[in-house]
């Protein structure tokens, strides 16, 4: 994918994190957005900073885990532009704590957000992309998945969110065959960041998570962070996005690391583990 300007993008998770500086990104590459998040008063602040700038922005509440409400963030999106060019399965939440402790709450949460959100992200505007690009011969259109590098590894004590990952890595990677397969012009990629503070910390705070993983939480949460720690952050989610926005410019493989100290690690011990299938050729085709 070369061309943004006036462009279509669904960002899911768009309050906070990686969603909102891809939203940033994408404004500055004069795109069209619709916002999608459960932060009522945090996704409206991104959409009056960003309509600030100039962007054209659309916003809408939608719980990924329910099919339903994809499927009308997906009506609004071609109702609002007409077509979808990029979308950004990037909602996600964050548990932890020993595997077995966690209860039936817990995985229906995380497998619920992290993994059902973009199966049902794939599901709704596939379908929509394809049908963009059947009526457009020189369409160009991209998915990326935000996964983790807990996709890749297994750390300890992060179970539940490793099975979540590592499942959108698979999704992912089935969803680029099967676009080649059918020859459509839409790239798929998944974005495995090193730990990052984007706030998926924080997401203990929404329902349905158990004592426990309030309590590891809790245990794990850093003190208030100074400025010079936020500003490394945020300089942290731009370089991971900017390093992606290079994947749909250019043939890439599919994994950036949002840690810079830690991408060489990551390219020598992560992407020999990974199938010859998969990378023989850059997850990249528009």
């Amino acid at each position: 994918m070369k061309n943004f300007s006036q462009r279509v993008a669904v960002i899911t998770g768009a309050a906070s994190g990686f969603g909102r500086e891809f939203a940033r990104t994408g404004a500055q590459l004069g795109m069209r957005l619709v916002l999608a998040d459960v932060q009522k008063e945090a996704l409206a602040e991104t959409a009056a900073e960003l309509e600030a700038q100039g962007a054209e922005v659309i916003t809408q509440i939608c719980d990924v885990r329910k099919g339903e409400q994809v499927e009308a963030l997906g009506r609004t999106a071609m109702t609002s532009f007409g077509a979808v060019h990029l979308v950004f399965n990037n909602a996600g939440v964050g548990a932890g704590g020993l595997v077995w402790e966690s209860t039936q709450a817990d995985w229906e949460w995380v497998l619920g957000v992290n993994l059902w959100g973009v199966i049902h992200g794939v599901r709704v505007f596939t379908p929509l992309m394809l049908a963009s690009a059947r009526q457009d011969p020189a369409y160009e259109g991209h998915i990326v998945n935000t996964a983790s590098m807990a996709g890749l590894l297994n750390p300890p004590t992060m179970g539940v969110y490793n099975v979540s990952k590592h499942a959108v890595v698979s999704l992912t990677e089935s969803l680029y065959h099967d676009l080649s397969l059918v020859e459509a012009p839409i790239g798929a990629s998944v974005l495995c960041p090193y730990f990052v503070q984007t706030g998926i910390s924080q997401s203990h705070h929404l329902p349905s998570v158990s004592r426990c993983h309030r309590q590891c939480s809790k245990k794990q949460s850093p003190p208030a962070r100074s400025a010079r720690q936020r500003w490394r952050n945020a300089r942290s989610m731009r370089f991971a996005i900017s390093s992606f926005i290079s994947i749909l410019i250019q043939p890439h493989w599919v994994m950036c690391s949002a840690a810079w100290k830690i991408s060489s690690w990551a390219a020598i011990r992560v992407i020999p583990m990974r199938p010859r299938l998969t990378y023989a050729k850059s997850c990249r085709r528009a």
